[in-house]
């Protein structure tokens, strides 16, 4: 089980927990949101060792050092903010995950992402979650996993409708607070397992 904790708090961690720590900086995001913890469980679910991970809106990096806690290979960031990618590559280092297993980087959704990926994360909003939709097979590997939260209940249908759409199968939905997880994957395979 994962578990978060600010920098500057004081918190012991059990022996069986996989300690997150971070440090926001001037982010808004501290990583306590019930949308980041529905991520991190779904990950939890989904992730398999030596998978490539894409996190779309990566705030401070907490999704994307859960996913090198959980046995990730690779990591490729994507966030709007400079600031934001700044604080992502240090609570990365602060975890002490290596330098040649992430890229962190300025941009907007997957405009200029190339490469494809065994599980995608986003903990973005639900309009924005609908424009990420439509370029997610491009990315995602032909068995990936695409876990995205950021949407209220009343709005779930909206996101589950369009990945069923595009041919996703949705593989699990959690609620926590209003806030709503949903984890899909490209249909004809074992979650998470590169072709």
């Amino acid at each position: 089980m994962i578990n978060l904790k600010l920098t500057w708090k004081k918190h012991p961690f059990r022996q069986d927990e996989i300690a997150l720590e971070t440090d926001p900086g001037i982010a808004v995001c501290k990583g306590t949101h019930p949308t980041t913890s529905l991520c991190i469980d779904m990950m939890e679910r989904y992730i398999q060792k030596g998978n490539t991970v894409l996190d779309v809106g990566t705030g401070t990096g907490i999704l994307m050092i859960a996913a090198a806690k959980l046995g990730a290979r690779q990591l490729l960031g994507i966030d709007k903010s400079k600031v934001a990618v700044e604080i992502a590559s240090r609570n990365l280092i602060l975890n002490g995950i290596e330098e040649s297993r992430f890229n962190v980087r300025v941009g907007h959704l997957l405009h200029e992402v190339d490469e494809r990926f065994d599980l995608i994360v986003a903990n973005i909003l639900t309009e924005t979650l609908l424009v990420l939709l439509d370029d997610i097979e491009s990315i995602l590997t032909e068995n990936g996993v695409f876990i995205c939260s950021g949407m209220l209940q009343g709005n779930t249908h909206r996101v589950v409708g369009k990945m069923k759409a595009l041919g996703l199968e949705i593989l699990d939905t959690c609620v926590r607070q209003n806030w709503v997880s949903i984890a899909g994957k490209q249909k004809g395979g074992v979650p998470g397992r590169s072709p």
